[in-house]
């Protein structure tokens, strides 16, 4: 086997290994409603128990997401498949909702600690000359695992035994198989430091970056509270108001959403990196808009439309929001202003996640959803048209 072999077959292996780690952090998206039924809680527990994932992202973003930098891409790994495991562990003792809290705790934590380090791997595995397949190998690796997490568990949970056991089990399976191949792959870092040489990062914007930035990050944001909101209330909404009570069905229609994006993400490349972000915004708002005919009318294909439309719109948004502010960029400040570009975009998976919580008790989820799906059309609105009025430069 020559080189060019041996070093497609370690992106692919590190892109399997991204992918079981981020599979994991979606897995428990279609059991939620008979964890509900199991402990007894409310919708808004929901949202704040799948919001402290975000929150640990972030947490792990800002203070240790240069750590691979310093201690090597595989330390870093492991410890998140590590985290990984620890977490379906307290899904499968879970007695009661401290468990669950733990759980998406540790699983954050582990995604947290993967979004960097991973994508940095696969693309350093790749043979000389193959960025463009590497960037292919990630972007599937991350959206891909993101989709199947749900979609796996959806579907041993409605035609398997022990629906809340099974599915984390299996991760554990695949965990352990991960941990057994990681340590085989190479070590990219060469020259490693101590963990102790690793300092927190605070997002930076650089007076050139912040005309771009702004657009940016609102439509990272709205992009990614859809898919929180997506993946947190839409199993107890296709429950309660489509009586869809088939968890496969449940998983399905949240890693379609997932498999969009990558579809998306992936036609940045035939779109252009200009054209995306303004393409990506209005197919966030098509996809809002249909979202908000679901609530209204009841209707599982104006959802699953929601995911196909809106899912690609987010893709295609992101990876042309993360280009722009990218090249805006100056080279030395590029890691932080690309920080704090995942910061905001991950701030969009909790807070207005809880918002839709704690407006569901007072007003039902309907109405919950449409004033989340108001506010989000508003922000994307307004970024579009500044993209329209103001467009980014053309840049190589």
């Amino acid at each position: 086997m020559d080189g060019g072999h041996r070093g497609w077959r370690a992106c692919v292996l590190s892109g399997a290994v991204f992918a079981v780690c981020m599979a994991g952090t979606t897995l428990p998206t279609p059991l939620y409603p008979l964890y509900q039924d199991k402990f007894g809680f409310s919708e808004l527990t929901v949202t704040v128990v799948y919001a402290l994932y975000a929150f640990a992202v972030i947490a792990v973003l800002l203070l240790v997401g240069n750590a691979s930098d310093a201690v090597g891409r595989r330390p870093v790994l492991l410890c998140g498949l590590g985290l990984a495991a620890a977490s379906a562990v307290c899904f499968l003792c879970a007695t009661g909702l401290g468990w669950l809290y733990a759980g998406r705790l540790l699983s954050g934590l582990s995604a947290g600690l993967f979004t960097g380090a991973a994508t940095a791997y696969v693309m350093e595995l790749a043979p000389e000359g193959g960025a463009a397949r590497a960037t292919f190998v990630a972007t599937a690796a991350n959206m891909g695992g993101l989709g199947c997490g749900p979609l796996l568990s959806g579907v041993l949970a409605q035609y398997a035994p022990w629906p809340l056991y099974l599915p984390f089990v299996t991760h554990l399976a695949l965990v352990a198989a991960c941990a057994a191949v990681l340590p085989r792959l190479t070590e990219t870092v060469r020259e490693r430091r101590p963990l102790r040489t690793v300092r927190p990062r605070r997002p930076a914007l650089p007076p050139r970056v912040r005309a771009v930035f702004g657009p940016a990050a609102t439509a990272s944001f709205v992009g990614f509270a859809l898919f929180g909101v997506f993946t947190s209330v839409s199993p107890e909404f296709l429950a309660e108001s489509l009586g869809v009570t088939d968890h496969a069905v449940s998983g399905l229609i949240v890693a379609l959403a997932f498999f969009a994006s990558t579809a998306g993400q992936l036609a940045v490349g035939r779109v252009g990196v200009r054209r995306s972000l303004p393409l990506g915004c209005a197919g966030l708002l098509v996809g809002l808009a249909l979202l908000a005919g679901a609530l209204r009318w009841d209707l599982l294909a104006l959802v699953v439309l929601s995911a196909l439309i809106g899912g690609t719109g987010q893709g295609l948004a992101f990876r042309g929001a993360l280009s722009e502010v990218a090249a805006a960029s100056p080279e030395h400040q590029r890691a932080a202003v690309i920080s704090a570009l995942f910061v905001v975009a991950y701030a969009g998976i909790s807070v207005p996640v809880i918002g839709v919580g704690l407006l569901t008790g007072p007003i039902g989820l309907e109405g919950a959803g449409l004033v989340f799906i108001v506010c989000m059309a508003v922000l994307v609105s307004t970024a579009a048209a500044y993209l329209l009025l103001r467009p980014a430069p053309a840049r190589t």
